[in-house]
């Protein structure tokens, strides 16, 4: 047995994901692409089998780490995602690199298990050969990495699609491929200064935007009648309040529409408009502000959502809560807020609030648990997002914990994050725009799978996010009563740029040709989110439509009727 323990390894690894192969042959039918489809893993196989006998052991060994690397990567992500890893997906993850130690402490127990899973792997490479194979020794070494480059070039003709049933060993290193291609070839010029004209004098007012996290627009009782209380419905003395409803997200993951609302791309030019254009910092600047970030989510002066060094240059005060327990970052950008709003500085706030992005246990104070029952208490108290998924394994009964742990992760974070705004900021001079970067897919459908947002697939309730405008009784800005209802449940993040850059004094004539319609006009949007939106090598965005008319909305949770609200 010892003698073909190399083949034996090998053999028991591919087998594990016989089924993905036998799916793929399935989608494909009868034809010759199941021809292509066959030479392509013979080939890729083979390459696998011949780099088990290269003679060099430093070099054979070698191969059998980068191979190994690469399908514990791939296992992973399919592990926590329940989906398949494209090249969109991947791109998105090298995007979020800054961040992989968190996520690897949080996710240890996956990656253990794929780990194990792939020593069968390592092993079957790397075990020293007990013959040899007829082969010259150039071509061992050669095998895999013509693999490797074979594979490459049928994604880039496909425009990073292909890979679906194939050894997932080689599936990331080819993505790689691309991307390090793309990084070289791909250059779509320098940043260009502000050239829009301004119709009015320096802005004097505030203009905030508040980005939430993982908050979905069905799950807020200013949509809903059994939504979670937002304090965001009722009046408030000295404050208008535009409740435009649902709004469509620029897509259904974060780094994706931050960028965007930072940078006002549209749904028609998008990667050249955030690469290219000025930001809002630079607007605002022109503008006559001060300039402010509020990151609530990330420490240590992190950038995250696609910002770099060169952007944050042109943020006057970058503001993080180093210091601050996860569950009251979100207060304490209130608090920040708060003061901003009070020193009577025009200025202009972006905030990335820490929200209701997994893992929702801990993200809210015991008294603030409304819903019950809910998921186990203390194991992510000190985790922003991401989270491993011990214990929680997507049944029926998992999901209605969840989306109990959800609501009362809202009941804190929105309702009582606004509860201190408009109780002690002074809003007299200020417009503040309330929206979510995407927004949930809570498995009200009974559909399978783990992953809350970022799905190849997703459902509508993922790009589905609410929108809301705060602005004191006493400022003249925009007319935002005359557009309301014809924008109401109409509008998307697309209208959120050109509305806080007609807020500045842009002109409006000048905004529309390049960023689109502000709230102010009637919007005529599209009301789709992007679930492609790092498309590549040609290949197109994939748009969802959101028809409201199939929208899930929660039922109120007997619990907490009982409890109340607060």
């Amino acid at each position: 047995m010892t003698r073909y323990l190399k083949e034996l390894l090998l053999v028991l690894y591919l087998l594990k994901s016989a089924d993905d192969s036998l799916e793929r042959l399935n989608a494909l039918g009868i034809g010759f692409a199941v021809v292509l489809f066959g030479a392509m893993f013979v080939l890729l196989v083979g390459a696998l089998w011949l780099s088990a006998y290269i003679r060099q052991a430093l070099v054979r060994h070698l191969f059998a780490l980068v191979m190994f690397v690469s399908a514990v990567f791939f296992d992973v992500y399919t592990r926590v995602t329940a989906d398949y890893l494209t090249y969109s997906s991947f791109v998105s993850l090298v995007y979020s690199g800054g961040f992989i130690q968190e996520a690897a402490y949080q996710y240890r127990t996956v990656i253990v298990s794929a780990v194990a899973s792939g020593l069968l792997l390592l092993f079957g490479i790397a075990l020293k050969p007990r013959r040899r194979l007829a082969v010259p020794g150039y071509a061992l070494v050669a095998a895999p990495l013509l693999g490797v480059m074979l594979l490459s070039a049928v994604l880039f003709v496909r425009a990073g699609e292909g890979a679906r049933g194939l050894p997932i060993m080689y599936t990331p290193l080819a993505y790689l491929n691309l991307f390090a291609y793309e990084s070289l070839h791909n250059t779509v010029g320098p940043r260009e200064p502000v050239s829009l004209a301004r119709v009015s004098a320096p802005a004097s007012h505030d203009i905030v935007l508040i980005i939430d996290e993982s908050v979905s627009g069905n799950y807020l009782d200013i949509n809903t009648g059994f939504g979670v209380h937002s304090n965001l419905k009722e009046p408030h003395p000295g404050l208008d309040i535009f409740n435009y409803g649902y709004a469509a997200s620029v897509a259904n993951c974060s780094a994706d529409t931050n960028v965007t609302l930072r940078y006002g791309g549209t749904r028609t030019d998008y990667m050249r408009i955030n690469s290219t254009l000025p930001s809002i910092w630079q607007y605002a600047k022109k503008a006559g502000l001060r300039t402010v970030y509020i990151d609530a989510q990330r420490t240590g002066g992190n950038l995250q959502n696609l910002m770099t060094d060169l952007e944050r240059k042109d943020i006057d005060e970058f503001v993080q809560f180093d210091q601050t327990h996860v569950r009251d970052r979100d207060m304490a950008a209130a608090q920040k807020l708060i003061d901003l709003l009070n020193d009577g500085q025009p200025t202009l706030v972006v905030i990335n609030k820490v929200g209701a992005h997994f893992p929702v246990h801990d993200k809210y104070p015991d008294a603030f648990m409304a819903y019950r029952p809910t998921l186990p208490r203390g194991q992510f108290a000190e985790v922003a997002d991401t989270g491993k998924r011990d214990g929680f394994n997507g049944q029926p009964d998992d999901w209605l914990l969840y989306r109990n742990a959800y609501k009362n992760t809202l009941l804190w974070n929105v309702g009582e994050f606004f509860a201190r705004v408009f109780a002690k900021a002074d809003l007299s001079n200020a417009t503040l725009i309330y929206t979510s970067d995407h927004g949930q897919d809570l498995h009200e459908r009974g559909n399978p799978g783990l992953n809350t947002h970022c799905g190849g697939d997703p459902v509508e309730e993922e790009g589905l996010v609410p929108l809301v405008v705060i602005q004191g009784s006493g400022l003249h800005t925009l007319d935002w009563q005359s557009a309301l209802a014809g924008n109401k449940d109409r509008s998307s993040h697309y209208n959120l740029f050109p509305t806080l850059l007609q807020l500045m004094g842009y002109d409006l004539a000048a905004i529309e040709p390049i960023y689109g319609k502000p709230l102010s006009q009637p919007t005529d949007d599209d009301f789709t989110f992007n679930y492609r939106f790092n498309a590549r090598l040609g290949a197109k965005p994939a748009w969802r439509h959101i028809d409201l008319k199939t929208i899930v909305t929660p039922d109120q949770a007997p619990s907490a009727i009982a409890a109340g609200i607060p």
